[in-house]
């Protein structure tokens, strides 16, 4: 692999917040979870500090030093919050969805912010490991963090019977991504080599995909996919996708059954924005 400059990093932070919002008797949340929680702003839950604050701060551990968060019209509080920071090692802008039209329309918010340059795209409500993204920073294109299947079921947060619903990655001769199979048969995983990877969301984009951003049409669930766009630069615009294997675990955020276990893995980690 060759380093190529990239210190750009997107946070898709725009989503609604369905699951966060919904009520479980069983989540066991603290007064301050709670209330967050309720606006659905996943990305403030608190820990010690809010869970993004540990996403940027990984992210500045692997080199990355300027970001991009994307965010609803009406998200003033995260606009807020991150202003009023000391930042010292990353500096935070916004580029802004106007509506929830889906993970590729997000992307192409961040199209001014990315310029000419790649830019790594990751969720707001995952924590992934340190070495994926490092890793996609050595890539030379465009790239996909492939997590092991097994490892995500063993070390992550996230339930066995909700990993096996993701999206995995196909391989192609050359081990660069053929595609990605959105919930997935258990004889299509059956028929891939192991280990088997999965999409945590977590790219190496380089300025293709705002091309493959335009042309793309609605899915079946009337959203713009960020997979459909990738698949576009694949097969209409000739650029593979380097697959980078990682085998270890990613914190989930996506509902208040998972914040006992962030709160429990992140408690005491230091975070250095």
């Amino acid at each position: 692999m060759t380093e190529v400059n990239l210190d750009k990093a997107v946070i898709l932070a725009r989503g609604l917040g369905t699951r966060m919002r919904k009520n479980d008797d069983d989540a066991h949340l603290t007064d301050a979870e709670q209330a967050v929680a309720d606006t659905g702003v996943k990305a403030l839950i608190p820990i010690d500090r809010p869970f993004l604050d540990y996403v940027i701060s990984e992210l500045a551990d692997a080199g990355y030093r300027q970001v991009c968060l994307i965010i609803g019209p009406e998200h003033d509080v995260i606009r807020e919050y991150y202003g009023s920071l000391d930042l010292k090692r990353v500096t935070i802008e916004f580029a802004v969805q106007v509506e929830p039209l889906g993970t590729a329309d997000a992307v192409a918010a961040a199209e001014d912010f990315a310029g000419d340059d790649p830019v790594l795209v990751i969720n707001s409500d995952n924590y992934y490991p340190v070495e994926a993204l490092a890793g996609l920073r050595q890539c030379s294109g465009s790239a996909l963090a492939a997590f092991d299947r097994g490892a995500l079921i063993a070390e992550s947060n996230i339930p066995a019977d909700r990993i096996t619903k993701f999206a995995v990655v196909e391989l192609g001769d050359d081990d660069t991504m053929r595609r990605i199979i959105e919930k997935p048969s258990p004889e299509a995983i059956a028929a891939l080599p192991e280990p088997v990877g999965v999409s945590m969301n977590c790219w190496r984009f380089t300025p293709s995909i705002f091309e493959a951003c335009r042309n793309i049409t609605p899915s079946s669930r009337g959203e713009y996919e960020v997979t459909d766009a990738v698949q576009y630069v694949i097969d209409h615009l000739d650029e593979s996708f380097e697959v980078l294997h990682v085998a270890g675990a990613v914190l989930d955020m996506s509902s208040r059954t998972d914040i006992a276990a962030v709160r429990e893995a992140l408690t005491g980690t230091e975070v250095n924005l």
